[in-house]
């Protein structure tokens, strides 16, 4: 495997590129565009739709079907999400390539995290710099500069850019699930670590809400008669707490209960809410029945327990064709002079829904950064022209046939 004469225009004018591609990132990043800040989202959207208009096809609308929430008092509410935006170019191509990538953040309207700043040792500090707005940007830079390749007409590619990846891919699940079953190889911009590491095996993850009814009353003149939902949320929540450790890989968060009354009247809702992981497939089988037995702890006479959500994102094992893949990816970083070593992570992304439908990915081509989903996110600006240049190489590598796309197709079905 080399660097050819034909690619190195192409590398050469990401690097030319540099400041540009990093600026791109930080003017985005000063949009909020929190998962819920619906009117941050659209804002996004568009100004991402006008950016990869400079690519062979415009970009176009794919809405998404509103998914359903638990609210505080413990009834469901509707919740709207904008559209995602995809490109599809040269659908026809004998090697075709999925890249994703998602608009929203962690960081609500409300937060005060809304600006990105250098810190003292270079680094840049903002509301998704590295998670992923920075990495949006290292996608189309690559693409940008990848359609110059005397070889492009080979790769077709189809990107989907979504708007609800940090609340679980809820809505658009289903057409990343349709676009890995189109594609060979798939590429996702989550941050890399900060040296440079990718994820290798994640695991899966669901999230999770039992509600919990019972029966309000007066807390002096009639307690007995009153059912306390939050002291049945208290016990299911410990029975939770205690799933942990039972078996390897397993971990179960509660994050929050909400519900609750007055200090003088008995409380009559009360809802859990939790989040699991688990490494493989018949972990989570366990977690299916582990999560019954939980939710019996807190019925009984005049209590109810109901749960809610669902398993988001299947577990991502490291198998042949993910090793083959990375080992790929690693020889194209060696031509670069990068260093590419991977890493077991218990995050997930939409790397999970690719595989799930098939395809070999890697999904953390984006800027090298860290700190993400806190106040501290930051990302390394040398890093932007470092990770494009790695992604349009892996392009120009699967272009040529140096990187055998169809066959790290075929080996998944050999895992």
């Amino acid at each position: 495997m080399q660097i050819t004469p034909q690619d190195r225009p192409v590398l050469d004018r990401i690097a030319a590129d540099g400041g540009l591609i990093v600026q791109r990132a930080v003017d985005w990043s000063h949009v909020n565009s929190g998962s819920r800040n619906l009117a941050g989202l659209e804002a996004q959207r568009g100004l991402l739709a006008d950016a990869f208009c400079v690519l062979p096809a415009a970009p176009a609308e794919v809405p998404l079907a509103s998914s359903v929430e638990i609210a505080v008092d413990g009834r469901e509410r509707e919740q709207r999400h904008p559209a995602a935006i995809a490109v599809m170019v040269r659908p026809q191509a004998p090697v075709q390539v999925v890249l994703t990538g998602h608009y929203d953040t962690v960081y609500g309207a409300e937060s005060p995290f809304q600006r990105v700043t250098t810190r003292p040792d270079g680094a840049m500090n903002g509301p998704g710099i590295a998670d992923m707005k920075g990495g949006i940007s290292v996608m189309l830079a690559a693409l940008q500069a990848f359609e110059g390749h005397a070889d492009a007409k080979n790769v077709g590619y189809r990107v989907l850019l979504s708007p609800d990846e940090e609340i679980g891919s809820i809505a658009s699940g289903p057409v990343l699930a349709e676009f890995g079953a189109l594609g060979h190889v798939g590429m996702t911009y989550e941050p890399a670590m900060s040296d440079g590491s990718l994820a290798g095996a994640r695991k899966g993850s669901g999230n999770f809400h039992i509600v919990v009814h019972g029966k309000a009353a007066h807390a002096g003149r009639d307690f007995s008669s009153g059912r306390n939902a939050i002291t049945a949320a208290a016990r299911i929540a410990g029975a939770l707490d205690g799933l942990n450790g039972r078996r390897d890989g397993v971990t179960v968060n509660v994050a929050k209960i909400d519900g609750g009354s007055p200090l003088n009247m008995v409380p009559d809702i009360a809802i859990v809410r939790f989040n699991v992981r688990f490494p493989d497939e018949a972990a989570g089988k366990w977690l299916e029945h582990a999560l019954d037995d939980c939710i019996k702890v807190g019925n009984g006479e005049g209590l109810t327990a109901n749960l809610h959500g669902r398993f988001t994102r299947p577990a991502k094992p490291f198998n042949k064709a993910q090793s083959q893949l990375f080992e790929g990816v690693k020889a194209v970083g060696a031509l670069l002079g990068q260093t590419i070593k991977w890493v077991p992570s218990g995050g997930v992304c939409e790397g999970n829904n690719l595989f799930a439908a098939g395809l070999p990915n890697v999904d953390t081509l984006g800027v090298r950064g860290g700190d993400i989903h806190s106040e501290n996110e930051f990302a390394w600006p040398e890093s932007f022209v470092e990770r494009a240049q790695l992604s349009a190489l892996l392009l120009m590598k699967l272009a040529d046939g140096t990187l055998d796309a169809r066959g790290l197709r075929a080996a998944m079905q050999e895992a």
